[in-house]
């Protein structure tokens, strides 16, 4: 906006306060017109520019929009006539003009904001100017240097505190609660991270937990020395109570018989992967190539470690069933890290559970087979493998096409207590000789029974107790590690799979329906 002033304050008396016109709209939107005279002209040129005049000077182009003279350290302001003015919205002739009134002139003038500078209204100083008077001090001061810097951001931030704009003000007060907000939330997901940090190792310590009592749970020679001198004891009598049994019916020995050759020995092993790389979760290696532990004794495992993989071992029974090689197990057989405690927190950090190696050893045969998981239902314990390039197709158990009634009589089959039951049937000639090998490794073992043909499984008798749709309940002795066999009835078919032992009611058993065999077996050629 033009502006033209054509007399300077005649002295400093006469200068009682100055009044700066903010132009907020109009052709010099953002200039300002500063005005110190007694009385002064306003007129309005056609590009609506307001042009000041005083008494003595002229006037050009244009019309007398409004008259200013001071009045009480301010300024009134006076619509010429004919003209109309509006101060802070309403139309005024006459007005004394405040600090931050906005005034607009005519119907096509600019609006205008009044800013007062005197004792009261001190003009707000730029943060760069504050800056800058700050940086001269501390350069052209001749004061130590410490007590220097402490009075220049002393003065800077009284400053800052006292000669900036409200507006900056509250902007900094603002940015600065928005830094403590994002500082506290921060800290909170720090906090939130630590604790899920912590938890991590902490179920990675549980998962080495498990891999340490998996090791526990393997064969040492000590065992196999404890497990000689107790085979004319507890094991023989068991094995004998188990022969008694079996004698008690010629038709219960021609089923066990018939269906023996047809229940697998399952054995596998399985670890965690990260997803996005394919590493393996393995144990940690000191310069010397050895396992280091952590301070609880528990081995460390690590995605850069350069050990063998961390994998925990498990064994269970199966059956071939019908004649297209299916093979019939549980889930928590085939999926075996659903049971692991530490499951959730190793997923939730970009790991997944991997089978690292599952065989089945089939009585009658030296040889291993890989076995697959197909399918696992999602409502019962039971889950359907195959075989991995079989040579010849298996063609095994009948599945029954009636469920068996209370009171039934039933045989379980199955690998109880896993490689243990089957060394304590080997006798002991087998075992002081495996003893003497000193070679108790897990995988080795079993290939030894079954190049011995010692890999057999236990059968029960039992009588059925209670059969629903959901589970059929039986009294056959077994105990933990039959999982995943089948529990048959006096025509050597299937009536269920063996699931889970219930020793606090007498030693019942848990079986799953045979019919839910059928449903998964139809869904999985479905998919």
């Amino acid at each position: 906006m033009e502006a033209t002033a054509t007399q300077e304050p005649a002295n400093s008396d006469e200068q009682k306060a100055v009044m700066a016109l903010e132009h907020l709209t109009g052709p010099c939107r953002g200039t300002m017109t500063w005005l110190w005279q007694p009385a002064i002209n306003l007129w309005l040129n056609p590009e609506g520019y307001v042009h000041l005049f005083t008494a003595e000077t002229g006037q050009t182009d244009g019309i007398p929009i409004a008259r200013l003279h001071r009045a009480e350290d301010s300024y009134v302001i006076e619509a010429a006539e004919g003209q109309r003015i509006w101060v802070n919205g309403q139309r005024v002739s006459t007005r004394l003009l405040k600090d931050l009134d906005t005034i607009e002139f005519g119907e096509n003038g600019p609006i205008s904001r009044c800013n007062l500078y005197d004792d009261r209204h001190r003009a707000p100083e730029s943060v760069g100017g504050i800056l800058s008077d700050t940086v001269a001090y501390f350069r052209s001061s001749r004061q130590p240097l410490a007590r220097r810097l402490l009075k220049s951001l002393g003065q800077a931030l009284g400053r800052l505190t006292r000669e900036t704009t409200i507006l900056f003000r509250l902007g900094v007060v603002l940015a600065l609660l928005v830094l403590a907000g994002l500082a506290y939330q921060q800290n909170r997901m720090d906090a939130m991270l630590q604790q899920q940090i912590a938890s991590g190792v902490a179920e990675l310590e549980g998962f080495s937990r498990v891999l340490a009592r998996s090791r526990e749970d393997a064969l040492t020679p000590r065992d196999l020395e404890a497990l000689s001198q107790e085979l004319q004891g507890q094991l023989a009598t068991a094995s004998e109570r188990v022969t008694q049994l079996e004698r008690r019916s010629e038709a219960s020995t021609n089923v066990i018989a018939q269906a023996t050759p047809f229940v697998l020995f399952l054995q596998g092993a399985y670890g965690f992967r990260e997803t996005a790389s394919g590493r393996m979760l393995r144990r940690v290696l000191d310069a010397n190539g050895r396992p280091v532990t952590m301070a609880n004794g528990l081995p460390m495992l690590s995605l850069d470690g350069e050990g063998p993989v961390a994998e925990r071992q498990l064994t269970g029974t199966g059956f071939v069933a019908g004649p297209d090689s299916i093979l019939v197990t549980n889930r928590h057989v085939g999926m075996p890290w659903e049971q692991d405690a530490n499951i959730t927190t190793l997923v939730a950090q970009g790991l997944e559970p991997v089978m690292t190696r599952f065989i089945g050893f089939m009585p009658g045969r030296t040889e291993a087979v890989n076995v697959e998981l197909v399918a696992a239902s999602e409502v019962a314990d039971v889950a359907i493998l195959r075989p991995v390039d079989p040579e010849t197709p298996l063609t095994g158990l009948r599945l029954a096409s009636q469920p068996p009634d209370p009171g039934d009589e039933v045989i379980v089959m199955g690998y109880p207590t896993g490689l243990r039951s089957m060394l304590a049937q080997a006798g002991e000639a087998f075992v002081e000789k495996l003893r003497a090998s000193e070679d108790t490794d897990f995988w080795n073992v079993a290939n030894r029974l079954a190049a011995a043909g010692r890999i057999v499984p236990l059968a029960s008798r039992g009588i059925v107790g209670r059969a629903s749709d959901e589970s059929i309940v039986y009294d056959a002795e077994t105990t933990r590690g039959g999982s995943g066999g089948p529990v048959l009835d006096i025509n050597g078919e299937v009536v269920a799979v063996n699931a889970a032992i219930l020793p606090e009611y007498g030693g019942s058993n848990l079986g799953v329906p045979i019919d839910e065999v059928r449903k998964l077996l139809e869904a999985a050629a479905v998919n």
